[in-house]
């Protein structure tokens, strides 16, 4: 049986479920500890899927606040301080790299994979719940991507997936606007797979996952190879364009300005009506 407990995140196997908890404490924003674990975890997921332990994967948040508030901004401000312009390149191309590896193999997961989402479900975050095939959320959801607010664009594969999931016209209106998206609203647009009452997603999530470990193994993963492309030249793309807007000055300063902010909310954008 597959089990670790880590810091920002903890997995173990029940009923040929590879369940992932994500428990960093206050919103489980995204920075190197995290990424370390995650990266742990493809290697398992991959181990398990070999052997033949699991026939699916759920993913949830032990945190009240939601899902996820995105990247630990106040970490990627911090480390970057102290590296020239062409250090500061190659290091955040590196951390990219990394992730977006993490987050194409568990778009490309050969068993179906399910998200039970409540509350906030930002940047970083949101692109995660883009990864998986399902997504059940509860009305307390809210999705959203705020990061031209600081003079970037989402750089964990946010972009290509969205525009898979979802088209080109929603995915313009959450980008450019920076306005969230509530969970009815994303339920309308075919975001969510299922709106649950409030504190329900992830028992219905965890039996929509029951019922994915009765399919056939070959059968599935070929359907989904069919219906969810990976947009891999695309996601190329996207490292280059958060690169390059990266090392921009505007880009430290509105990163400066967020660290310094004291109020709770700071990620918090307006919702679309």
């Amino acid at each position: 049986m597959i089990a670790f407990q880590g810091e920002t995140t903890s997995w173990n196997v029940r009923d040929r479920i590879l369940e992932i908890t994500l428990h960093r404490e206050p919103g489980n924003e995204i920075g190197s500890r995290t990424l370390e674990e995650w990266e742990r975890l493809v290697d398992a997921l991959a181990e398990a899927i070999d052997g033949e332990e699991i026939g699916a994967v759920l993913c949830w948040s032990a945190i009240p606040a939601g899902f996820g508030a995105g990247a630990d901004l106040r970490e990627l401000y911090e480390k970057m301080q102290a590296l020239g312009l062409a250090e500061r390149r190659t290091r955040i191309r590196e951390f990219l790299t990394r992730i977006h590896r993490v987050m194409t193999e568990l778009d490309e997961c050969a068993v179906p994979t399910v998200a039970a989402i409540q509350g906030i479900c930002f940047g970083g975050a949101f692109e995660l719940a883009l990864t998986m095939d399902l997504l059940v959320a509860d009305r307390s959801a809210r999705f959203g991507l705020p990061e031209l607010r600081l003079g970037l664009i989402p750089g964990f594969g946010g972009i290509p997936r969205l525009k898979r999931d979802l088209g080109n016209p929603q995915a313009r209106d959450l980008l450019l606007t920076g306005r969230t998206m509530g969970a009815e609203r994303a339920y309308d647009a075919g975001l969510i797979t299922q709106l649950t009452a409030d504190g329900r997603a992830l028992d219905i999530a965890r039996a929509a996952a029951r019922q994915l470990t009765k399919l056939d193994r070959k059968a599935a993963a070929s359907a989904k190879a069919f219906v969810k492309p990976s947009p891999r030249e695309e996601l190329e793309r996207e490292i280059d364009i958060f690169t390059e807007l990266f090392l921009r000055p505007v880009v430290e300063e509105s990163l400066r300005t967020f660290t310094q902010r004291t109020d709770a909310l700071t990620y918090l954008p307006p919702e679309t009506p």
